[in-house]
């Protein structure tokens, strides 16, 4: 993956905050639509859900998780060109009496303002995926695997 390739992958990740989350469902594979907020290194990212969701049960049961982000389509343009990334890993829920929620959600709220109301709700909780694998395709026949030391390494060089 060349630097330009990388630039274009940590902008996908830090221009978008609306991507598609898989989990893994008492039936299957359950995919649905989620906010996230990307730590600025990516040694993780963000996600303040609620209970009452089918996801978040999920991930409750089965912390390994999918997350897919896409650039925008583009009228008249082929889809399959678009450049995406897949994350897989593990997700945690981040305990509200430790330190690392207020700085989680500092970041998150930083990132997704209009969030901060839903913060005062009882049923939502914090999670933290770590990325175990990164799959980026920048368009046709453009495709690269990294790990999470990797996708850190180009966080810091997309800079």
């Amino acid at each position: 993956m060349n630097h330009q390739e990388q630039q274009l992958m940590v902008a996908l990740i830090r221009n978008r905050c609306w991507a598609a989350l898989a989990t893994q469902g008492s039936e299957g594979p359950e995919a649905s639509w989620v906010a996230y907020a990307p730590e600025p290194d990516f040694s993780g990212f963000l996600f303040h859900l609620s209970t009452l969701a089918a996801h978040t049960r999920n991930l409750l049961a089965d912390p390994h998780a999918g997350l897919a982000i896409s650039e925008l389509e583009r009228e008249g343009e082929d889809p399959q060109t678009l450049a995406r990334v897949m994350i897989q890993g593990d997700m945690a829920v981040i305990s509200r009496d430790s330190a690392a929620y207020l700085e989680a959600t500092h970041c998150y709220q930083r990132q997704l303002p209009s969030s901060a109301p839903r913060f005062a709700f009882g049923d939502f909780l914090l999670f933290r995926l770590y990325p175990v694998t990164v799959r980026f395709v920048g368009g046709f026949a453009r495709a690269y695997t990294l790990d999470s030391n990797g996708l850190r390494a180009a966080a810091q060089r997309g800079i």
